[in-house]
């Protein structure tokens, strides 16, 4: 095309690879008007026109709508302000589309029912705050609200773990934080599992309150996951009387920790407090919490606590009137 030369719309649609229909529109529109007209009244353009084509197809295929294109061509606008504000919008568009495929994704894998499909869409479209105050009224019914009975929770007693179990789902999440999000969000309003993390806070502020050792108070679960685990790979059954100095290990640690004697209560009590920390759901949020913050995936403890619960349980007396001994160790096969 010769740059001094005037082109009809069948030029231009060669030139660009448009069709004349679409030219024909955007000059309707003012985007990119005729230079002249014709003696018969037909478009003519220079060659201007063939550059504000190709940057009003470009920013066409980028989702622009047609008045943002004409003050840009017109250069009411600046490119980089709009392609600024375009991206933006696109970014909450790509968000919305995540949300709306986890809350998708997860009600077809878990054949959810329409009252849950709303539930998970009502948590996905949450706003940070939002979102942080449900973490928070969760934490909070797990480790707050003090009471004046001795041995009560305190949120200040449990700073550190309620940081740890906070979740913190970034600005640009991929798919795999969405889904994470959304379940471990149903999870903590289920009442149950607010009951067990709840007991489990109350069973430890009960053993801090008891202890004797102020430098030093030991967490009984971890005692239980040094001892258990190497068992484990042992292959010591939890009946065995290899299993004895195991158990016998760590229930002197935990009386000498909470100051009491090694009695039947006190195996019942830890027993309690590790059927609580084997719930499956708290290792759930556990998983859950580690994808949506980018953590390294957590340890699985099921195995040892499972074990170590059973050998507790064969060396407590059984319940009942016709089941008054106790529940004898076996020799290892």
């Amino acid at each position: 095309m010769d740059g001094d030369a005037l082109h009809s719309i069948g030029d231009l649609a060669r030139q660009t690879g448009l069709t004349v229909k679409t030219i024909r529109f955007y000059s309707d529109r003012g985007i990119v008007p005729p230079t002249h007209r014709s003696p018969a009244g037909h478009r003519l353009y220079d060659i201007d026109a063939v550059a504000r084509l190709d940057l009003v197809r470009t920013l066409r295929d980028l989702g622009l709508d047609l008045p943002t294109i004409r003050k840009v061509v017109d250069r009411e606008l600046s490119l980089p302000e709009v392609a600024a504000a375009h991206a933006e919008s696109l970014a909450v568009q790509i968000r919305t589309l995540r949300l709306r495929r986890a809350v998708l994704t997860t009600v077809a894998r878990r054949g959810s029912t329409p009252e849950e499909m709303d539930l998970m869409h009502k948590l996905a479209k949450l706003s940070e705050d939002e979102r942080r105050r449900l973490i928070d009224d969760f934490l909070d019914t797990a480790f707050g609200a003090p009471d004046t009975a001795p041995g009560s929770t305190g949120s200040s007693d449990f700073t550190g773990i309620m940081r740890s179990m906070t979740p913190e789902l970034p600005d640009s999440p991929d798919t795999e934080q969405v889904e994470a999000w959304v379940e471990l969000a149903e999870l903590s309003q289920d009442p149950d599992f607010r009951a067990t993390i709840r007991s489990m806070a109350e069973h430890h502020a009960a053993d801090r309150a008891e202890s004797t050792t102020t430098a030093l108070r030991r967490d009984p679960a971890a005692t239980v996951l040094a001892h258990a685990t190497p068992a484990l790979t042992a292959g010591i059954t939890p009946a065995s009387h290899r299993a004895d100095p195991i158990v016998d290990t760590v229930m002197t640690s935990y009386a000498h920790d909470i100051g009491r004697p090694d009695t039947t209560a006190l195996r019942h009590r830890l027993l309690t407090l590790l059927e609580a920390a084997n719930d499956p759901r708290r290792q759930r949020y556990l998983q859950l919490l580690a994808v949506i913050n980018a953590w390294p995936p957590p340890d699985d403890p099921a195995p040892a606590f499972t074990w170590f619960t059973e050998a507790l349980r064969v060396r407590l007396p059984a319940q009942g009137p016709h089941n008054a001994g106790a529940h004898r160790p076996c020799p290892e096969e």
